[in-house]
Formats: structure tokens, C-alpha cells, sequence
């Protein structure tokens, strides 16, 4: 039998949110998407910013992201040359989806700290089921 894109079950579409999921659930994409709210930057900038990530995983991420079309690479005819990154359209309604979740992390990350700390000092650890 014949299928055409628009007889696919619907569970496809809803299996394919995985490929957003990886975007949204890794931190260092969400932490560029976040870095990009206010204008372009450039490599460096986003470098400085994001504590911690390395300049391997931060060109990794960037590709993605310009890939999955969040972001666009612009290089500047300059001397000397540099390269910029700017959110597009879509990767602005990514940020201002995932906003609140970057905002609940702030406000809440003293309690996590506070709640790790006291799960691992307790004398009787859990035990698996």
C-alpha cells in the first residue's frame, strides 16, 4: 500500500520531538541559545561567557545549532576576518520558550544544592528497589 508524508501515524511526529528534546536538554546549546538573546556575538564572546565549555564542544554546538537552523554563522569581510553568531527567527522563539526554565534554575539552584547535600549526608543511603 502506498503512503504519502500525510498518512504517517501521528506517533511519528510526536517521536520525532526527540531531535528538540536533544537541543533543549543539552546545557551548553541552551546556555548559547541564552548568550545570543540580545544580538549577535562572536565566538569569543560566547567563549568568555559560557563558564566552563571548551572550544571543541563550543564549535561542535554551534554547528548544530546553526544546522538545525537556531542560528546563523556570519562571517565579517574584515581586517582582520571575525565570525559572528545571531539567533533567526526560530531560535528566538526556542529562547523565549526555554526562558522560564533557565530563569527556575537560577531561583532554584541554592535549594538543589542545599537538598543534594542533605541526601548525601544522611547515615542511611537508599537502597535500589
Amino acid at each position: 500500500m502506498h503512503t504519502t508524508p500525510g498518512d504517517q501515524p501521528p506517533h511519528n511526529d510526536a517521536c520525532r520531538t526527540r531531535v528538540v528534546l536533544d537541543i533543549v536538554g543539552d546545557k551548553w546549546s541552551l546556555l548559547v541559545v541564552r548568550q545570543l538573546r540580545h544580538g549577535p556575538r562572536r565566538f569569543t564572546e560566547l567563549k568568555r561567557a559560557i563558564d566552563g565549555i571548551s572550544q571543541r564542544v563550543l564549535t561542535v554546538k554551534l554547528r548544530g545549532l546553526e544546522r538545525d537552523g537556531i542560528l546563523t554563522r556570519t562571517v565579517h569581510n574584515v581586517m582582520p576576518p571575525h565570525v559572528s553568531y545571531e539567533l533567526t527567527e526560530m531560535g528566538g522563539t526556542l529562547r523565549e520558550a526555554t526562558a522560564p526554565l533557565l530563569e527556575w534554575s537560577v531561583a532554584h539552584l541554592s535549594r538543589i544544592d542545599e537538598a543534594r547535600a542533605a541526601y548525601d549526608a544522611r547515615a542511611d543511603p537508599p537502597t535500589a528497589p
